[in-house]
């Protein structure tokens, strides 16, 4: 006996892939189409639960933060919190980049799927109540901390400092 998933409309076959309860008459749903149902008020990130107290909690699987929150774009912007962090690149040895993220983690994680050696590290990060306040004055601070003429307040992230340098920046950043 086949029958057809009410959701995906994919046809089953009785004791393979059809879900053992009949939903309505005649109305039947695959295996994996009805454990979806199941955890449709559910986030996952990276393969990993996160509450519904989470600032960028919007149900369904998404493999970074990122993801999840460019795909809620309303509580990406309204969240405030976040890290500031210092990554570096072993193709650039002399330069740091000083951002932002909701994680930085999470942000690392992004960055070495786009590099094929997998190469990022993250130097150092600080979680903060205003996390744009503080990337700004680590922005600052880090052009203020070398005269090389690549460290302008508007060239961008990357700086060109050690990691004790960019340590030393965010841990001096206070938000009042």
């Amino acid at each position: 006996m086949t029958r057809n998933c009410r959701i995906c409309e994919v046809s089953l076959t009785a004791g393979k892939n059809w879900y053992g309860t009949r939903i309505a008459k005649k109305d039947y749903t695959c295996r994996d189409c009805h454990a979806s149902q199941g955890n449709s008020i559910r986030m996952f990130v990276n393969g990993k639960y996160v509450p519904r107290t989470h600032p960028l909690h919007k149900a369904g699987n998404y493999k970074s933060f990122d993801d999840a929150a460019f795909s809620s774009l309303t509580n990406y912007n309204r969240t405030k919190s976040g890290h500031v962090y210092a990554m570096t690149n072993a193709a650039w040895p002399e330069w740091i980049k000083i951002g932002k993220a909701i994680d930085a983690e999470d942000r690392l994680s992004s960055y070495q799927t786009s590099s094929p050696m997998r190469d990022y590290k993250l130097v150092y990060s600080v979680h903060f109540d205003n996390r744009n306040v503080a990337e700004r004055k680590a922005h600052t601070l880090a052009a203020l901390k070398t005269t090389h003429p690549w460290n302008k307040h508007d060239n961008g992230e990357w700086f060109k400092l050690t990691d004790a340098e960019a340590i030393e920046i965010l841990k001096e950043i206070t938000i009042d």
